[in-house]
């Protein structure tokens, strides 16, 4: 419980939180499902922006902040604007900022980010310029927000468990709930734990909650605007204390789902869920993050199979598979451009240091293999983000690229890199986080 924080906590820590409604004001395609074929017709609950800010007291010049986007992703491309923006006008180092995306299905199209999938005519490509502009100025006014309201604070980090996600490469959907109503285990590796940070005033009332989930946000796929589970469980927190701001942030759950789903009546159920497990993690003595910040951002060169050849595009362009050939359209526009074909990508690894506990921003769609094991590689508690800054493909595991399917190779496809991913992938993302880890003076385990 709050109360249980040593008084000199109070004084260690400054946060301010805000939030933006991001909702599009007209309609727009919606992302996430190849499978649409027209824009959204309307709101089933709102789309925000949530920005929380965090800074030690005697050092205000390092800050924190985090800006949880109800979307199914940002590129590299638009992240990089949002972050412009923040340094210039509020003087924000690009390793401060992180941009977590809560990966909802049901939200607009928004740059490059699955820029293969979408059949946009050029009003619509028009629209999704115009939101990006409209996104880069609501992050700006919602940090700045933020910033604005620093109060001195204790932080408490904290962890539940939540149990709907279940591994999609290893279990049939039909059969998950007769599989559970026979009280037998489902199969694949999951990863069930709920962290959460928490912003208390000298008080004990909630400034802001952070917390997170290995889950994708694919309850919903209808044609309404909707922050699937992620958005009712912050909306429930939110209401359970008011005047906080409670921040979704997605774990590596690229090959998690929520199931059963497709109704409102479940992302609500999932979203109250998981709102119950923050909740009852919080009402219970957390640990306190000493007055220590450190922040780093380094990129990994993720390595790509070889890319077709011009020639191998230009057939492809012109073939009966839609998306490999909208992918080959793509790609010869950027060769028209005087782009060459990229043999690895750059890939963000964000670490911050709070306290004795470490945070990590992953880029992409990152499978749970990744949480399993990052949670070894480094001495101490983590929590192990995804979709954060730069959303540009999924990312296998050794294992999962290995065994193919959707999240080892063709989901490539639809994000329009031009090939899977190279083995040696995971132990060059590995190999960033452990970089990154020690730059903010985390302590990596020995080899």
């Amino acid at each position: 419980m709050w109360c249980a924080i040593a008084f000199l906590a109070f004084t260690a820590w400054e946060a301010g939180a805000s939030r933006r409604d991001i909702t599009p004001r007209q309609p727009m395609w919606m992302a996430g499902y190849a499978g649409r074929t027209a824009p959204a017709s309307g709101t089933e609950s709102p789309l925000c922006a949530r920005a929380v800010a965090l800074r030690r007291a005697e050092s205000p010049r390092v800050r924190a902040v985090t800006v949880s986007l109800d979307l199914v992703g940002i590129d590299a491309e638009l992240a990089a604007r949002v972050k412009k923006a923040l340094a210039d006008r509020h003087g924000l180092a690009e390793a401060e900022v992180a941009l977590a995306c809560s990966h909802t299905h049901c939200g607009p199209v928004v740059g490059s980010t699955l820029r293969s999938m979408y059949p946009l005519d050029d009003g619509m490509r028009e629209r999704s310029r115009a939101y990006a502009d409209f996104l880069v100025g609501e992050v700006d006014l919602a940090v700045g927000e933020a910033l604005s309201r620093l109060k001195p604070c204790s932080l408490s980090w904290h962890e539940g468990n939540c149990g709907f996600a279940v591994n999609r490469r290893a279990n049939k959907e039909a059969e998950v709930v007769a599989i559970r109503q026979a009280g037998k285990p489902l199969a694949g590796p999951v990863d069930h734990r709920v962290p959460a940070m928490a912003a208390r005033t000298p008080e004990g009332r909630l400034i802001a909650v952070l917390f997170g989930y290995a889950c994708h946000a694919t309850t919903l796929s209808f044609d309404k605007w909707c922050a699937d589970y992620p958005g009712f469980a912050s909306e429930a927190l939110e209401k359970s204390n008011p005047g906080a701001v409670c921040a979704f942030i997605a774990g590596c759950g690229a090959d998690q789902n929520p199931l059963p789903r497709r109704t409102v009546a479940l992302a609500k159920a999932y979203g109250d869920q998981l709102a119950e497990s923050v909740s009852t993690a919080l009402s219970r003595p957390g640990k306190s993050l000493g007055a220590q910040l450190s922040v780093a951002l380094v990129r990994a060169p993720l390595p790509l199979e070889a890319a077709p050849s011009k020639e191998e595009l230009e057939k492809q362009a012109s073939g009966k598979e839609k998306y490999i050939a909208s992918r080959a359209r793509n790609l010869l526009a950027d060769l028209a451009a005087g782009k060459t074909m990229p043999v690895d990508y750059s890939f963000p690894v964000q670490a911050w240091r709070l306290g004795d506990h470490t945070l990590v921003f992953l880029g992409g769609e990152v499978v749970v293999d990744y949480s399993l094991r990052l949670g070894r590689e480094i001495t101490g508690p983590a929590w192990v983000a995804a979709y954060s800054n730069d959303v540009m493909a999924y990312i296998p595991s050794r294992r999962v690229l290995k065994e193919g399917g959707y999240e080892g190779a063709s989901s490539m496809i639809y994000y329009g890199l031009p090939a899977s991913w190279r083995e040696g992938v995971e132990e060059t993302l590995v190999d960033a986080f452990r970089e990154a880890a020690k730059r903010v003076g985390a302590t990596v385990s020995s080899r």
